[in-house]
């Protein structure tokens, strides 16, 4: 800066709920990895168990923070990075915190009961769910912003195709995410955390 004093740059937490989620999930990937797959086993993947079993509850939400490999969790993981911070800003961290358990519960319960034969895990409903409710941060009462109907009709489209084809992806748990982060967007559409 000419004439002036250079501003020092520092590394800031910017978004301690979104960090603190993503930090967890790839402790949860080391984690699985040094226990040969036994940790998604027993705490992050959801799946038909009994409900004596008290990590079964634990699993309703831990599920999020398992992934199958680097690339699954890297590509979660780039989502949220990139769309929690703005939602977080907006609304919180501890309504960053409240969607991402909402949509764990909410993805784990509808595994749990309708999908008895397979487990899912991961935190793409969680990515979703975000996305739906960035395109929403700037909403304003009477109107619908268009950003909000493209992300949308894009994500449906995506998901619908997918639900089509068979692979290893659960589409259902991206649909569930972004019904909650819709259902959140709208009703904190007048919310503004005051930093």
């Amino acid at each position: 800066m000419a004439g002036g004093t250079r501003k020092k740059l520092t590394v800031t937490f910017n978004a301690p709920a979104v960090l603190i989620f993503s930090l967890a999930a790839a402790a949860a990937l080391l984690t699985d990895f040094l226990t040969g797959g036994a940790a998604n086993r027993l705490v992050f993947s959801v799946y038909r168990a009994p409900l004596t079993d008290p990590l079964t509850y634990v699993r309703f939400f831990g599920h999020v923070l398992g992934h199958a490999n680097v690339t699954h969790l890297v590509g979660n993981l780039m989502i949220i990075l990139l769309t929690g911070p703005s939602i977080e800003r907006r609304y919180g961290s501890l309504a960053v915190v409240l969607v991402i358990l909402t949509t764990a519960l909410v993805t784990g319960l509808v595994q749990f009961i309708f999908f008895p034969n397979t487990g899912i895990l991961g935190a793409s409903g969680v990515a979703f769910s975000f996305i739906i409710m960035s395109s929403l941060v700037g909403f304003k009462e009477g109107e619908i912003p268009l950003t909000f109907i493209l992300v949308a009709l894009l994500y449906l489209g995506e998901q619908v195709y997918g639900l089509l084809k068979q692979d290893n992806v659960s589409q259902l748990a991206h649909i569930l995410g972004g019904l909650v982060g819709a259902v959140y967007g709208f009703i904190w559409k007048d919310r503004q955390v005051s930093r």
